[in-house]
């Protein structure tokens, strides 16, 4: 892929219309940030198989897809909260978890009642010190949108040469244009190879492609 055949701004909003937009947006951005995926970035039908087979449950269309997708891509899916393999798929109170924060902190799912779904709802569930209050809660409207989320912030909490923490208090670099909204409590914000992720007005982390564009940033 070119630099010039990657349109994120049109990407990110053709993912909101499904499944096949959030793969594309992954694909495409997989390759623009990073490298490009391979077949061997995801898992197999038969790993998939033997995880409905152990929970004796069926894997929803978009779950599957984005696991033999992108599955195996560290980059995108761990480098900092975890996707879980196959065989780490379990169940917990009403809801398969397919994610969890670093630190256990709170677990991302699918509600069992959804499952039958092709791209289904996603969930949240905090991790509290009163367990009695622990509740699943309304989080992506569909599994894909959240995969694709998962994708782009993953990389950009990639621990590089090439990425930019920022402190509490800094404020969106200047320069920058707002992208299409993605992501609940998510806001993206690019310049020239360079890219922002703002999560719940608090905490800001970037990107760039190369060395030039980091001291831009």
């Amino acid at each position: 892929m070119n630099d010039t055949d990657f349109d994120m701004p049109a990407a990110m909003a053709e993912t909101l219309r499904g499944r096949e937009g959030a793969w594309a947006l992954v694909r495409g951005f997989a390759a623009h940030w990073g490298e490009p995926l391979t077949p061997q970035d995801g898992f197999t039908d038969a790993e998939l198989d033997a995880a409905e087979q152990r929970l004796g449950l069926r894997l929803p269309t978009a779950l599957r897809e984005a696991y033999r997708l992108f599955g195996r891509r560290a980059d995108l899916t761990s480098s900092q909260d975890v996707l879980l393999t196959p065989d780490e798929l379990y169940v917990l109170d009403g809801a398969l978890v397919y994610r969890a924060e670093n630190q256990g902190s709170a677990h991302w799912g699918v509600l069992l009642d959804d499952l039958a779904q092709a791209d289904p709802p996603t969930v949240a569930r905090p991790d509290l010190a009163d367990k009695s209050q622990e509740r699943w809660e309304p989080w992506e409207e569909r599994f894909s949108t959240a995969a694709a989320v998962m994708a782009m912030s993953e990389k950009l909490l990639e621990d590089d040469d090439l990425g930019v923490f920022y402190e509490a208090d800094d404020e969106i670099p200047d320069g920058l244009v707002e992208l299409p909204a993605l992501g609940r409590d998510c806001r993206w914000f690019a310049g020239p190879d360079v890219l922002v992720l703002l999560i719940e007005e608090a905490f800001m982390v970037g990107r760039a492609r190369t060395e030039d564009a980091l001291d831009a940033l």
